[in-house]
Order: structure tokens, then sequence, then C-alpha cells
């Protein structure tokens, strides 16, 4: 039997590029409470936050099969987010509510057992730098 790979970063990218192609604003739904999460826990709500992932809103945004990371201010703080897909809830327009919310996935127990075990700390995001050049 073949064992397929989760589906959840695969439909999070393709409702983020539909959002985004839309002029909409993205928003993800984050299970705060996670494993190696970070996010600004004053914000949290009932374990949750909304994260908004607009290209205009964030910096050094990344999106893989394992995580969204990315810089952005916080009451004008600045702040490294990282949020692994398993915490990763669902994703929706802000203007309209059009999104999906994702399905439990098997594989991400697995995942987060392994993470816990192993205490995988999270990558962080390259701040950037500017260098004057004479």
């Amino acid at each position: 039997m073949n064992i397929m790979l989760a589906k959840r970063p695969y439909l999070l990218r393709a409702f983020y590029n539909w959002i985004v192609d839309n002029k909409f604003t993205p928003h993800i739904i984050v299970k705060a409470t996670e494993f190696a999460v970070e996010v600004p826990q004053k914000f949290v709500e009932n374990g949750k936050i909304i994260l908004n992932i607009a290209p205009e809103s964030v910096h050094e945004f990344s999106m893989d099969n394992n995580a969204v990371a990315f810089n952005a201010r916080f009451g004008g703080q600045p702040m490294q987010i990282y949020v692994p897909i398993y915490a990763i809830e669902g994703i929706y327009a802000r203007e309209n509510g059009a999104g999906i919310v994702f399905d439990p996935e098997p594989v991400y127990d697995a995942l987060k057992n392994e993470a816990k075990t192993q205490k995988i700390k999270p990558k962080k995001v390259k701040k950037s730098t500017l260098t004057v050049i004479k």
C-alpha cells in the first residue's frame, strides 16, 4: 500500500495563491498551543490566533511543506513568527470568509510526537541586513 503525503501544505499554498490573486487578504487560523509554534502570546485567544499573511503585511515570508515563517510587527514590536503546518487549522480571505478548514491528518500526530521527543527546534527566519558599500 502506498502512503500519500499530507495534503494540508498543498491546499494551504493553493488557497493562499487563490486569495492573493483575487486581491484579498489571507489569514491563517493557528492552534497556538501546539509544539514549536512561535507567535505573540498576548494576542492568543482560547488557544488560537489569527495571523494576516498578506504579502504587504509580512517580511521574509516562507511557506513550505513543514511550516509558515515570517517577520511581522505586533503592537509596533518586530517578531519572528514560526508556525508548523500541523498547527494551521485553516486559511480564509478576510473580506468574504472564503477559504478552507483543514481536516485532521494522522501523519501530523506522528510528526508532533517526533518533534517533541527529539526536541526539534524551529528554524529561524533570517533577518535582512543592509550593508553600506563605499
